[in-house]
């Protein structure tokens, strides 16, 4: 289980603190959805559960072991909001093996069936990809570091009707296997397959009903 206890963040050049007293858990093969809107301090959540900033006071837990910065790392896989802009590789191939230059073939197919690209030939740019492809690839790239937890920061920002319908198949899927945490503006399309639900508002966070997300 993930746990995040009491988790504050206060930057020295903020007057108030950026997250107070956040708290919730996770089981394993959970999906957990946080709705806020912009400047609630979404990304900066999962910025420090990825390992990328240190929180102010509080603890994140897995298995009830206090987790460090590095620990996190390891175990998360973060991807952020509109991650097609941080494509590297030439080919799908070359950005799976950023950072994995031995990879197994039998590693790559795996994590490109997990998301619905097996179909697709290795030798393709990612920029020629769907908007909704694009997406999928970059839970590919995470899903090659094998995580524990993957970390979503609006993953269906920008796509139209049908590709969004197509990601949110692709997250019921991956829940059966990983603990998915997603925050969103606007996560009225994935409340159906999250397990637990809650709103970040200036900081605080709060659960919440799924019937008052889609009646919102």
């Amino acid at each position: 289980m993930l746990c995040v206890r009491n988790l504050t963040y206060h930057p020295a050049a903020t007057p108030h603190p950026i997250l107070e007293g956040i708290n919730l858990s996770l089981e394993p093969r959970q999906m957990g959805l946080i709705l806020g809107p912009s400047g609630s301090g979404k990304s900066t959540l999962l910025e420090i559960m990825s390992g990328l900033a240190k929180q102010t006071s509080g603890q994140l837990l897995w298995r009830d072991q206090d987790l460090t910065p590095d620990d996190l790392r390891q175990l998360g896989g973060l991807v952020f909001q509109f991650p097609e802009r941080h494509f590297c590789g030439s080919t799908i191939l070359e950005e799976l093996r950023l950072g994995h230059s031995a990879l197994k073939k039998e590693r790559i197919d795996q994590a490109l069936q997990e998301v619905g690209l097996s179909q697709i030939s290795l030798s393709t740019s990612p920029r020629a990809l769907s908007g909704g492809q694009q997406r999928r690839l970059a839970l590919a790239v995470q899903l090659i570091r094998q995580p524990f937890l993957l970390l979503l920061d609006e993953p269906t920002a920008g796509l139209d009707w049908s590709m969004r319908q197509q990601l949110v198949e692709v997250l019921k899927k991956l829940k059966t296997e990983w603990s998915l945490l997603v925050v969103s503006h606007d996560a009225k399309d994935m409340v159906a397959i999250a397990d637990r639900c809650w709103r970040l508002d200036h900081g605080h966070l709060a659960p919440v009903y799924p019937a008052a997300i889609e009646s919102a």
